[in-house]
């Protein structure tokens, strides 16, 4: 006589049509994780970036994506729309992030600071809140949380030493871009495995 008391990953509402959607998708994350990477290796190749190109750099990923994030979210497929709500914040987040930059490019070094380090605790904080909410739906939800964690603790270190010189600005920066590109792409192909 087999337990039916709990729910299989399978049987839950809604279950199948976002695993589904995450798994059409799966080369969004990937997309996502190449831009990070990408922006960490031209921090790298330019340290001596000016602050303003620091600025658009950082805001031309920050928009990139956002728009990403928030086309996974819009481009699901299935009824289960409510789960995905997180992604859609995330994505606003990145893209209201990338437009200040571009319109206020010439922020002094200390609120650039503060802005990238709010702006990352928010993203991780929304990432481990998805990645619970996706426990039930997908396997491999570390992943998400991994990214989540490392954003908060990338947005701590920067808001606790907010007088790191521009130089040490751009090398953490591009250390974390290139951690979030890694962690992302795993994720992505880990949605892979689950395409049907």
């Amino acid at each position: 006589m087999s337990d039916t008391s709990a729910p299989s990953r399978a049987s839950l509402p809604g279950s199948s049509a976002l695993r589904e959607a995450l798994a059409q998708n799966w080369w969004l994350v990937l997309l996502r994780g190449i831009a990070a990477i990408l922006f960490g290796i031209l921090a790298f190749i330019w340290p001596g970036l000016t602050l303003l190109t620091l600025t658009l750099f950082w805001g031309a990923f920050a928009l990139a994506d956002g728009v990403l994030s928030l086309w996974a979210a819009i481009s699901g497929r299935g009824g289960a729309i409510a789960p995905r709500w997180w992604l859609a914040l995330v994505g606003i987040a990145g893209i209201i992030a990338g437009l200040l930059a571009f319109f206020w490019p010439g922020t002094t070094a200390l609120v650039l600071l503060m802005f990238i380090a709010i702006w990352s605790i928010v993203i991780g904080v929304l990432e481990i809140w998805g990645a619970i909410q996706l426990r039930k739906e997908i396997e491999g939800e570390w992943w998400l949380i991994l990214g989540g964690l490392v954003s908060i603790a990338f947005g701590v270190l920067l808001l606790v030493q907010p007088g790191a010189g521009a130089l040490a600005l751009v090398w953490t920066i591009a250390w974390f871009s290139m951690l979030m590109g890694i962690i992302f792409i795993g994720l992505s192909f880990r949605l892979r495995k689950l395409k049907a």
